[in-house]
């Protein structure tokens, strides 16, 4: 009998985990993002979503600038999960690789803009952790990780284009 309970104790423990991580999106992630979607939202109305789409057009029409800046951008003023939005203003075909990039540079980004991936902040938290029990300043950890990943999302942008040209059958 103790077997029994324990497996269905067991068992109903993976649905208590379950609503304890959904009551943590209900009250945290969720609407931060639809706080975050509103606000990017109101811009575009207030702007102009003319204005905007023509501005984000000639951004990036310049591939270097569509997988740099434009995640750059991206990822330090909406954050992570709300950057991926960006890619509305990316033609459809530029999507897969400014995904790539958007992605890819939410840690390099942390060590100057920890809100843009405080989910993940953990990660620069403990390599820098370790650098400062060896000596090292933190300023220069967070200038260097910040320009070798605009580097990186920019050659992973060029890449992932050029890989899902090849096999969507785009020419370039």
């Amino acid at each position: 009998m103790d077997v029994i309970t324990a497996i269905a104790q067991g068992f109903i423990g993976w649905f208590t985990t379950g609503g304890e991580t959904f009551t943590g999106w209900v009250t945290g992630i969720i609407p931060q993002v639809v706080c975050l979607m509103t606000f990017m939202n109101s811009i575009v109305k207030l702007v102009g979503e003319k204005k905007v789409e023509a501005g984000a057009q000639k951004l990036t029409k310049n591939a270097i600038l569509r997988y740099s800046l434009f995640p750059l951008l991206a990822d330090m003023f909406l954050a992570n999960p709300m950057c991926y939005t960006f890619g509305r203003f990316v033609e459809e075909k530029y999507k897969p690789a400014f995904y790539d990039s958007c992605v890819s540079f939410l840690h390099p980004i942390t060590g100057l803009f920890p809100h843009a991936n405080a989910g993940e902040l953990f990660v620069y938290l403990g390599i820098a952790q370790g650098l400062q029990k060896a000596g090292y300043e933190l300023g220069g950890l967070a200038v260097r990780y910040f320009i070798v990943g605009l580097i990186v999302i920019t050659l992973r942008g060029l890449i992932t284009q050029r890989i899902y040209f090849h096999l969507a059958g785009i020419k370039e």
